[in-house]
């Protein structure tokens, strides 16, 4: 019970959202948590404004985003991602974007 009262009140502002969670419980019955940003994907669906993505990503794109909602994006999780720099974000995330059937649309920030 207690662990549902810390984790409600931790994520009360990001209601409805899915969260990755790392919960570290100790032989004392004590616990702790750590909670993570959402998914890339589930951001990408959002600002896309989509359900889900395509069946056959390399043929059927399903709908578009800007780069600046990539930038978005990544420095959103960037704390999460193993990148160095912003620009390394945001082509994992481009990369998260193609594999989704989701296109990218805009010249790359850094061409």
């Amino acid at each position: 019970m207690e662990f549902c009262k810390r984790f409600n009140a931790a994520t009360q502002e990001q209601q409805g959202k899915l969260l990755p969670v790392i919960v570290s419980v100790y032989k004392d019955k004590s616990f702790d948590f750590v909670i993570k940003t959402p998914p890339a994907a589930l951001q990408l669906l959002e600002a896309a404004k989509l359900k889900g993505g395509s069946a056959s990503p390399n043929r059927v794109k399903v709908g578009s985003v800007t780069w600046d909602q990539i930038k978005a994006i990544a420095d959103d999780k960037m704390v999460d991602l193993n990148a160095f720099s912003s620009e390394a974000a945001m082509k994992m995330v481009a990369g998260t974007a193609r594999s989704m059937g989701i296109t990218v649309s805009g010249d790359a920030p850094w061409a």
